[in-house]
């Protein structure tokens, strides 16, 4: 399984959704908005307005924030 993990340097929820993939032993490549995609193209490679941070990808499957992240991967909170 791999990630995409789409954030901000100040977001505290990307920083958790990090620590959670790294404690799974999930790869991931982070892309900050503003610096490595704009807010615009990533609300094209989401489908829809990206309003929040972190946008998560799983093998190339958009499942949204940290909270289905968490979910997906059975951890609560």
């Amino acid at each position: 399984m791999t990630a995409e993990v789409y954030g901000t340097q100040a977001c505290g929820y990307c920083r958790r959704a990090k620590s959670l993939l790294k404690a799974r032993g999930i790869e991931y490549q982070e892309f900050i908005v503003g610096e490595d995609i704009s807010a615009e193209a990533l609300s094209e490679k989401i489908g829809k307005p990206a309003l929040t941070v972190p946008q998560i990808f799983l093998d190339g499957e958009h499942i949204g924030g940290y909270t289905e992240l968490a979910g997906r991967l059975g951890v609560s909170g």
